[in-house]
């Protein structure tokens, strides 16, 4: 369903994005793409892959998916993206929502990589709140296949799930 409001034309799509989309950042790389575009909707991790539904102009969809794979994360790889869509419901806002568990797990999950040097100055920078704590990773680097113990790729399912994170890093 689409209307028309000052010659823009509203629209809700989702997404299904498959490839290496989990444990990159891609989630939060989306959020804060559709915060940039003030796009409305959601993102989540599935069993296969990340699924977004996005409520906007039809200019601000168009330059939502052109960004969504021109400035994925680094370590993110887009195989395919199957797109629906949807009436419209008026969406509020932008969320990062609870990842469903119901499916076939088909998802990619990149191998375990060193620590870069963005995260090696974080841990030896001695104003930095990460000094010296060993488990430091991000998006591009870090354990990833060896930690993980089910789909989708949330904290709750890796290995890391017992460490609670400082109110800092959970800001983050």
């Amino acid at each position: 369903m689409m209307i028309e409001t000052d010659h823009s034309v509203i629209q809700r799509l989702r997404l299904n994005v498959y490839g290496a989309v989990q444990g990159v950042g891609f989630r939060p790389f989306v959020y804060r793409l559709a915060n940039e575009l003030a796009l409305n909707g959601w993102v989540s991790n599935t069993p296969q892959g990340v699924t977004i539904e996005v409520e906007g102009s039809s200019d601000q969809l168009t330059a939502f998916q052109n960004q969504l794979d021109t400035e994925k994360p680094n370590m993110a790889t887009i195989q395919s993206c199957e797109t629906t869509i949807l009436d419209i419901c008026d969406m509020n806002g932008f969320d990062i929502r609870q990842s469903p568990t119901q499916g076939e797990c088909t998802a990619i999950i990149l191998p375990d990589l060193a620590t870069c040097d963005d995260c090696l100055n974080d841990i030896f920078d001695t104003n930095n709140h990460r000094y010296m704590y060993p488990f430091t990773n991000c998006t591009n680097c870090g354990p990833r296949f060896s930690i993980i113990t089910a789909l989708p790729y949330d904290r709750p399912n890796t290995s890391m799930n017992q460490f609670t994170m400082c109110d800092h890093c959970q800001s983050e």
